[in-house]
């Protein structure tokens, strides 16, 4: 079961308790610790309250920001953590944090935020099961001396770090690649599908954008309507764009078609899709 394997990969001392939600599993868990670590065993608790136990300790709140792209740190600063097919990127931003009015330096407040961001990265990094090559930008530093500080700071960190992993310094203001042995997918591919809408890109068309292409289409088949009219069938939020901000473009569709052009309105169209229909 799913319960066997995470005692099996994970349990170690520093577990002060084990909670289960289900008798069976419970019963099952106590046994298995009982043949690996029996004085593991005193520490295995059932959870019996009716309260969902990932809310209760707070675990569902966790998988949420995990699945976010930005984490906020303590000090008002945050990281930011986009993954791609090829790597994944990490930025540190001061965000919030200024540091102290009465304190000196602004380089002070950077190594104070990038060594904060150093702890939150490689928690983030486990926690999110991200593998292959890591690259964090962390905020620029002048001195030397900090910029070995916080690579010392990701070291250290990473020995913490069951999964085989390794850190390379290759930048004088605040570059490091993480190579981490990929285990198992991410939580973020495990747990979410790319969106069906902008198929995964995170972006989608402009409603100028689009406008134009629609003018684009009609000019290449406005010679072939030899006397129809032509209906425009697109997205709602186009079909306004077109009687509003991008008026003078449909200004121009129709001198193109030569006669008035009529604008349909279909809610089931994708925000890029457009249909030409001539009657």
């Amino acid at each position: 079961s799913l319960v066997t394997k995470l005692l099996r990969d994970l349990l170690n001392e520093h577990f002060t308790a084990i909670r289960l939600d289900d008798e069976t599993e419970h019963k099952r868990a106590l046994a298995l610790i009982q043949r690996i670590m029996p004085n593991m065993v005193s520490r295995v608790k059932l959870y019996a309250k009716d309260y969902p136990i990932f809310d209760e300790y707070g675990v569902q709140n966790e998988i949420d920001k995990a699945l976010r792209s930005k984490v906020w740190l303590k000090s008002g600063g945050y990281i930011v953590i986009n993954q791609t097919e090829a790597l994944v990127a990490i930025d540190v931003n001061t965000g919030r944090y200024v540091g102290k009015k009465s304190a000196g330096r602004l380089e002070d407040t950077i190594v104070k935020t990038n060594l904060e961001a150093v702890r939150e990265i490689i928690r983030q990094i486990r926690l999110r099961q991200l593998g292959g090559i890591i690259v964090v930008d962390f905020i620029d530093m002048e001195e030397k001396k900090n910029r070995q500080k916080v690579a010392q700071a990701v070291e250290q960190e990473l020995r913490k770090d069951r999964a085989p992993s390794k850190a390379v310094q290759v930048s004088d203001f605040g570059l490091i690649i993480i190579t981490r042995k990929r285990v198992k997918s991410s939580l973020e591919r495990q747990l979410t599908e790319p969106c069906p809408y902008c198929s995964g890109t995170g972006t989608i068309k402009t409603s100028a954008t689009i406008c134009y292409d629609i003018l684009t289409e009609v000019k290449k088949v406005s010679s072939d309507l030899d006397g129809y009219s032509l209906v425009l069938r697109v997205n709602p939020e186009i079909a306004r764009a077109l009687k509003e901000e991008s008026r003078s473009v449909f200004r121009e569709l129709e001198q193109s078609v030569g006669r008035p052009v009529t604008i349909r309105s279909d809610e089931q169209l994708h925000h890029e899709q457009f249909d030409l229909m001539a009657i």
